[in-house]
């Protein structure tokens, strides 16, 4: 059985198919950053190593300078500073370009996104939104959808970068210095047990937080829409109550969830710390015996910062990313709600009706136990004018929803010109 994570990562990715080329984009230039990243040390060390102290330039270095560039400490420095600059320029160039691609392909993202499922949300018969309510497919369409944005782009992105980073720095380190390599990536198996075991909990408490800001919303929405009668009944305190007290649990349940997020940061800072102060140890005494020197132990620890950026950032986004998985699951579980009331694929096209409407035996229900129309038999001879009289819930307005077909009878039939409804397709004006 397919695990539900990776069946709605399947889905995530058909869904963003249409802007692979823009994402590979994203990537591609992401991961330019990483031997950009593994440069930008470089200049410190050549300054330490080779302007200050006796050592030589880094061999690729040597291989492109002409030995005149290098014979002299002003020369030396200069080369630092070049260097210096020409990273800094491209770091930027590149992240200029990086966040216009981003930008543009997540709105765009987005935007298709939110259309497909407000057409399907128009689809969906009466019933499901007599159900779910206006504020809860609004919600899903405004703010579950944005889900989609941030996983794609800020999230599955930056996981690929990451991880390239995270190889690339460790196999420098490791030729730098292979014990301190073997050290700092030490933490890594209790990274991953710290995450498995909270991202349970960040699911469980992302969905308190949507379902509760989806109900304070719905407070919101049914007070103003019926402004008049509030005003009219003098309800506006027992209302305002009412919003408050339902945003208050949304707070909460927010304040929980940062909360936890704010404990796993604390555990993998505190561990990734440890290891920092392990390889820091074990390179001292390096240095001390000769084995290391000086300007390598400050690029080790400076590539170190970058290896454990990434596990860094994992632990940072571990609240956001569950709360965006959540928001997605809630996308698409709209996307999979199917018509109550469905349109045969062999319907007959309906331009003009003659207007003859028969009932056999039709029965209807809201809900299972509670029968609201049952063994309906009547007809009406096209052109006749009928009048439906009955007590109040006896269901007169659900007759009419159902010859207006909002609603399919559970049972029976209902003709329109001697034809079933199910069976009739309307043609719509162009």
């Amino acid at each position: 059985m397919q695990h539900p994570d990776l069946a709605l990562f399947r889905r995530l990715l058909q869904q963003a198919r249409p802007y692979w080329v823009h994402v590979v984009g994203i990537f591609l230039l992401g991961l330019l950053a990483t031997p950009l990243g593994l440069l930008t040390p470089l200049p410190l060390k050549i300054a330490i190593d080779s302007a200050i102290g006796t050592h030589p330039l880094p061999r690729f270095l040597n291989r492109v300078l002409p030995a005149s560039a290098t014979r002299s400490t002003a020369a030396l420095l200069a080369i630092a500073v070049v260097l210096l600059l020409g990273i800094a320029a491209l770091e930027n160039l590149f992240a200029l370009a990086n966040s216009f691609l981003r930008t543009w392909t997540a709105e765009k993202l987005l935007l298709d996104f939110r259309a497909r499922l407000f057409s399907h949300l128009q689809r969906l018969s009466l019933g499901y939104h007599d159900v779910k309510g206006t504020t809860d497919s609004v919600y899903r369409i405004q703010y579950d959808t944005a889900s989609m944005q941030y996983l794609t782009i800020d999230g599955l992105g930056p996981f690929v970068t990451s991880v390239v980073t995270l190889l690339a720095m460790f196999y420098v380190t490791f030729r730098i210095d292979p014990q301190l390599a073997l050290v700092a990536m030490v933490i890594s198996p209790v990274l991953f047990m710290l995450s498995m075991a909270y991202r349970p909990r960040f699911r469980k408490r992302s969905k308190e937080v949507k379902q509760l800001e989806s109900s304070a919303m719905g407070v919101l929405q049914e007070v103003l829409s019926a402004v008049r009668v509030v005003k009219a009944f003098g309800r506006e305190k027992h209302e305002e109550d009412r919003y408050v007290h339902k945003s208050q649990a949304g707070m909460w349940a927010r304040v929980r969830l940062d909360l936890l997020g704010g404990s796993y940061s604390l555990l993998v800072g505190l561990t990734t710390a440890l290891g920092t102060a392990c390889v820091l140890w074990i390179g001292v005494y390096h240095v001390r015996a000769g084995t290391l020197t000086l300007g390598s132990l400050l690029l080790v620890v400076s590539y170190l910062g970058q290896l454990y950026a990434p596990l860094k950032t994992i632990g940072r986004k571990a609240t956001s990313l569950q709360t965006h998985w959540v928001g997605l699951e809630r996308a698409f579980s709209v996307l999979d709600q199917l018509p109550d009331v469905p349109e045969r694929p062999n319907a007959r096209p309906l331009v003009r009706a003659s207007g003859a409407v028969a009932f056999q035996h039709a029965c209807f229900a809201y809900e299972e136990d509670h029968q609201v129309l049952q063994d309906i038999c009547f007809e009406v001879p096209c052109g006749a004018r009928v009048g439906i009289s009955g007590r109040t819930g006896a269901g007169k307005t659900t007759l009419l929803t159902l010859l207006t077909r909002f609603y399919d009878p559970t049972s029976g039939q209902i003709l329109l010109d001697g034809v079933d409804l199910p069976a009739r397709r309307i043609v719509k004006a162009s």
